[in-house]
């Protein structure tokens, strides 16, 4: 189904999404139900393995958003390389004869978005140099989609907001680099996703929206790239970090808007949300999910430390894994827990936040940390212990992330979509 796929958006010079998007809405035409992608940010190999299984499962497509953080040239915190990223997926996809198409891109690519460019205060030459030798190497390894995200510049005073047309022009100057490394290289057509977030509502925010896709559509013209078009635009649909309400009626706004233009519109922070059955009624054409399956690896990592705190007691095990201690130390010395703090919060003190606001600074942080060697030796040796005593740790972890994700394939109306493409 894969293959198949990517000779037919091959035959007629498409990008695979481009391709799969555009049977999506030959499709709704003919049966009148809205689809909207399943995007997984695969922060974990679980949550990899997760989504290939979860896909396989409900017979539809899977997409991977991996941000720089995650999976880049220097390995990211999942220690995986553009190149050994894609690989990971055709292995695992192999494993379980996965027919679905798999759909590979980069989330948030630009400037001040990989982490360490921001906490070390790189210049713009710099950052955009890096990300410019990242999209290559995601290019180079077979990805599928690149997300142009040049919506931060750190070096812009606070409360002030940077300019479209610097967004615009510097979207140009990335997309225009890959399109001639691309090219160069003899590479297959990818798929783009542009766009800010910063559409609140209210009409000078949709004209700062509608100038962004002038200017790119102008952009693009002029620099005789007027056939690489993106085909998703990020939207701010009432999500981000700390909601979890979608807003429809913006969502069916941004989506009349950007209709015209030849693009759909994709949503970001949809973790948690909790009305995603109105994201396909909305006109959505697709979503990004991924903190919410850390927090679900999580909750499932602590209750098989509990099941062995309980084959401890019974003298069924010698010495516990500790898993859960570990855990939150790696999370607490990383510091990576300071990046989520509100401004009245306390960077200098873990323990000064309330133990509610404690356990969520983990969960959220944790993913920076599953490749840490004493959090992989010591739930290697909780997994040993359970299922020595006949006990499947890793079913038990995968059911709990797939049931979220089986949640997104359903409300999405995304099962049996292969059969329809």
């Amino acid at each position: 189904m894969n293959k198949e796929l990517r000779k037919r958006a091959a035959l007629e010079n498409m990008p695979l999404m481009d391709y799969i998007l555009k049977r999506i809405s030959q499709v709704e035409k003919e049966s009148t139900t809205n689809r909207t992608i399943f995007a997984a940010c695969p922060n974990s190999i679980a949550v990899l393995r997760c989504a290939l299984n979860s896909a396989k499962r409900n017979n539809a497509p899977i997409k991977f958003a991996a941000t720089l953080n995650q999976v880049d040239l220097d390995g990211g915190y999942t220690g995986l390389t553009q190149m050994e990223f894609v690989k990971t997926i055709k292995l695992e996809a192999a494993r379980i004869n996965l027919q679905s198409p798999v759909i590979v891109a980069v989330d948030h690519g630009g400037p001040w978005l990989k982490d360490i460019q921001s906490k070390e205060k790189w210049n713009l030459e710099a950052c955009m140099d890096w990300i410019k030798k990242s999209f290559e190497a995601s290019i180079q390894a077979g990805y599928d989609l690149i997300h142009v995200d040049p919506t931060v510049d750190i070096s812009i005073p606070k409360g002030e907001t940077i300019k479209i047309e610097t967004v615009a022009e510097r979207t140009l100057e990335l997309i225009e680099h890959c399109e001639k490394f691309r090219v160069k290289n003899g590479f297959p057509r990818i798929a783009y996703e542009v766009g800010t977030e910063e559409v609140h509502g209210g009409l000078a925010d949709m004209k700062v929206f509608t100038l962004f896709l002038d200017l790119l559509k102008k952009g693009l013209k002029d620099k005789d790239l007027k056939d690489v078009w993106p085909c998703f635009v990020v939207g701010k649909v009432g999500t981000d970090l700390h909601t979890s309400t979608f807003d429809p009626e913006m969502a069916k706004l941004l989506t009349k808007t950007v209709k015209p233009y030849g693009s759909v519109i994709k949503g970001h922070y949809s973790d948690n949300v909790s009305n995603p059955q109105d994201y396909p009624l909305s006109g959505m054409g697709a979503a990004n999910i991924g903190p919410e399956f850390t927090e679900k690896e999580y909750e499932a990592l602590m209750e098989l430390d509990q099941i062995e705190k309980q084959l401890f007691t019974e003298g069924k095990i010698a010495k516990s894994a500790e898993l859960k201690s570990k855990l939150w130390k790696a999370v607490i010395d990383s510091d990576r827990w300071k990046k989520w703090l509100n401004e009245s919060e306390n960077p200098n003190d873990f323990y000064s936040n309330s133990r509610e606001r404690q356990e969520w600074l983990i969960k959220t942080g944790c993913r920076y940390i599953w490749e840490n060697p004493e959090v992989l030796a010591s739930r290697s040796k909780l997994f040993y212990h359970l299922e020595s005593n006949g006990i499947n740790a890793t079913k038990i972890l995968e059911s709990s992330i797939e049931k979220n994700m089986d949640k997104y394939f359903n409300q999405f109306n995304l099962v049996n979509l292969n059969d329809l493409l």
